[in-house]
């Protein structure tokens, strides 16, 4: 096998295969089309024009929208993310043991969803704090979620030293718990800030412009493109803001147990006079969060009545959504899997390279994704423009992540022994790799393509802009219906994507569970 020049721990480092670097090369290179796609497009379109379309008041407006959206929401979702998930894994607040997966839950309820349910309660939401709200409601278990994972594996010794020490509850809470959640709370923090830079449908309904709205307002009217690029290019900006700043904010510090003994469970706080207060807290933010859509989607499906189950376009769009999610899920998945492989048997420049720009890529919109999808196959692949091929394109860029994470997890767990073995028994790669690689890896594989379909089932935006016509998903249907404000149609549309993510939601609250050890 051929060698690299670099050695680690005086070993020579093999060279990855031939065949595998040239797929994950061929991989790099769709990979960056979004970020080709705007820079290229600013050059063409010169200093000057780039110049004028975005230094003028409209952009100015979005600018201030977009960063108060973010600035406001991620410090509340934080707070509560934290919050809930102290209440629910150190403190004896009524239900703790159910309290888990009922947080998770929210996730299952796609933002868009959520603001056609608060629309339907209070018809004059809009603005800035609505979309606060909506956000909120729709966003906070990301923090929360990794959050209760890391303080179930915390040691407990650090903090009974700190009260040995004198230290009040406060302040264990504050100088000896709170710094070890730094980094799931700024993961978390970052993946909410890309996800409200990246939303459309519930700020489009909530009647807020952000640049996502902004951006797809101009490309569905005048199909400008120099105008929705360049603004593509300030939001592109903003998303490698947010990833700059939390890997500063991130630094090198790890937290890890040192040291020999037994992990053991800490013990949790009795709340006393504050346990009703607590329980009545987590009941209000269930409520909100996961209580008003589904009491909207019964009322408008008690008010529509058997009728609306029967709509013609119904289970076309759940026959298409899962083909869709299924097919998206099973080609990001595969796609995983080489890059995966890199990472964790070759790590060196290039498989750091290969994974980074998966991550960049996926931080991007689903817009601007889609912009460059569709610009790079008017221009160079016409036979492509509005297929089916190219929705999977977009949804494997945008989604690969979510399979790679854990994939990569699950295959750093396989011991090179046995394909070592495998190997030295005269067994071709292939062969190796089905009979051992990939029965070891199968469950996190599995777990890799469940998030990847749910991202699928509710996706909208890319969607929207990439799917052939005639196409009809749970999501661009129930969009349709309820601009035409016809709720009690759209309400079956949106059960189905409850529905379906539902399963999935509660198998990543059970994986990060699995995480902590619990």
């Amino acid at each position: 096998m051929p060698v690299s020049s670099d050695r680690l721990g005086g070993r020579a480092r093999p060279r990855p295969p031939l065949l595998l670097a040239l797929i994950v090369t061929a991989l790099v290179a769709v990979t960056l089309i979004p970020l080709g796609y705007v820079v290229v497009t600013a050059i063409d379109v010169g200093w000057e024009t780039a110049s004028a379309l975005i230094f003028r008041p409209r952009v100015g407006e979005l600018l201030v929208n977009t960063v108060s959206l973010v600035v406001v929401t991620l410090p509340i979702c934080v707070t509560l993310g934290v919050g809930a998930a102290w209440l629910v894994e150190r403190t004896t607040v009524f239900g703790f043991r159910w309290w888990g997966p009922v947080l998770a839950a929210p996730l299952a309820v796609p933002a868009f969803v959520n603001s056609y349910a608060w629309v339907t309660v209070i018809p004059s939401l809009h603005g800035l704090w609505s979309g606060v709200l909506v956000a909120t409601l729709s966003y906070f278990p990301l923090v929360a979620l990794p959050v209760a994972a890391t303080l179930r594996r915390l040691d407990p010794a650090v903090e009974e030293s700190a009260r040995a020490l004198g230290s009040g509850p406060w302040a264990v809470f504050f100088r000896v718990v709170l710094p070890q959640l730094r980094l799931p709370v700024l993961g978390g923090a970052l993946l909410i800030g890309l996800h409200l830079l990246a939303e459309y449908g519930a700020f489009a309904m909530l009647r807020f412009d952000t640049f996502t709205t902004a951006i797809l307002e101009q490309f569905q009217s005048t199909f400008n493109g120099a105008a929705g690029s360049m603004l593509a290019g300030v939001l592109v900006v903003c998303c490698l803001v947010l990833l700059v700043s939390e890997s500063a904010a991130r630094g090198s510090a790890r937290y890890a147990r040192i040291g020999a003994g037994a992990p053991r469970s800490a013990p949790r706080s009795r709340l006393r006079f504050g346990a009703v207060p607590a329980a009545l807290a987590l009941v209000a933010l269930t409520v909100s969060a996961l209580g008003v859509p589904l009491w909207t989607i019964v009322r408008w499906l008690r008010i529509g009545g058997p009728a609306v189950w029967q709509e013609a376009p119904l289970w076309p769009a759940l026959s298409q959504t899962l083909t869709f999610g299924v097919v998206g899920a099973l080609v990001a998945t595969a796609l995983a899997f080489p890059v995966a492989w890199l990472a964790i048997r070759r790590p060196g420049v290039f498989s750091r390279i290969v994974e980074g720009t998966n991550y960049v890529t996926s931080s991007l919109p689903g817009i601007v994704t889609a912009l460059a999808l569709i610009t790079v196959t008017i221009r160079y692949a016409n036979p492509l423009y509005q297929t089916t091929i190219l929705v999977i394109v977009a949804y494997v860029l945008m989604f690969l992540p979510r399979a790679l994470v854990s994939l990569r997890a699950g295959l750093a767990q396989v011991p090179v022994g046995l394909e070592e073995a495998s190997a030295a028994l005269g067994r071709p790669p292939w062969r190796t790799f089905l009979r051992v690689t990939l029965r070891l890896t199968a469950p996190s594989a599995a777990v890799g393509a469940a998030l990847v379909f749910m991202a699928i089932a509710t996706e909208l935006t890319a969607t929207l802009l990439l799917a052939p016509n005639g196409t009809r998903t749970l999501s661009t249907r129930f969009w349709s219906l309820t601009s035409e404000l016809d709720y009690a149609a759209a309400a079956p549309y949106a059960l189905l994507m409850i529905v379906l993510s539902l399963p999935m939601t509660y198998l990543l609250f059970s994986q990060s569970r699995k995480a902590a050890g619990a």
